[in-house]
């Protein structure tokens, strides 16, 4: 007697390809009603201008490893930070922001400090990474 062999049926022959393509159609339908953010805009200089800062028109601040504003070697948080930039932009328009930003620092403190600025409007920011042997 002779045993007849099962056949497996392909991957394309399965209804396990029709559930996994209607799968991928809900995902990518899900995915594409997720509205995505704009991040922090700003406007860059033309490429060839040149901007003289004087010395007076710059703001330094720093965020320490702990997440703590630092400002002229005083601790701040973030609303006396605001208070700070709001009032020399009042004095002086052309006030520049310059942020320095340690490698361990809390990130959320980084993205709340460059809200305010975007909020207040300052024309000139700039921030830089600390080096690590710092």
């Amino acid at each position: 007697m002779k045993l007849k062999a099962r056949r497996r049926n392909a991957f394309v022959e399965s209804c396990a390809a029709s559930d996994l393509a209607f799968q991928l159609i809900i995902y990518f339908l899900v995915i594409a009603g997720f509205s995505v953010s704009t991040g922090y805009l700003m406007t860059l200089p033309a490429k060839n201008s040149t901007r003289m800062i004087l010395r007076e028109d710059l703001l330094r601040f720093e965020i320490n490893e702990n997440g703590n504003v630092i400002h002229n070697g005083e601790l701040l948080n973030i609303p006396d930070a605001r208070k700070i930039i709001s009032q020399a932009r009042d004095a002086n328009p052309d006030i520049a922001v310059i942020l320095t930003i340690n490698w361990n620092a809390v990130w959320q403190k980084v993205v709340s400090f460059v809200e305010i600025v975007q909020d207040l409007k300052i024309n000139s920011f700039s921030f830089t990474m600390q080096k690590e042997n710092q």
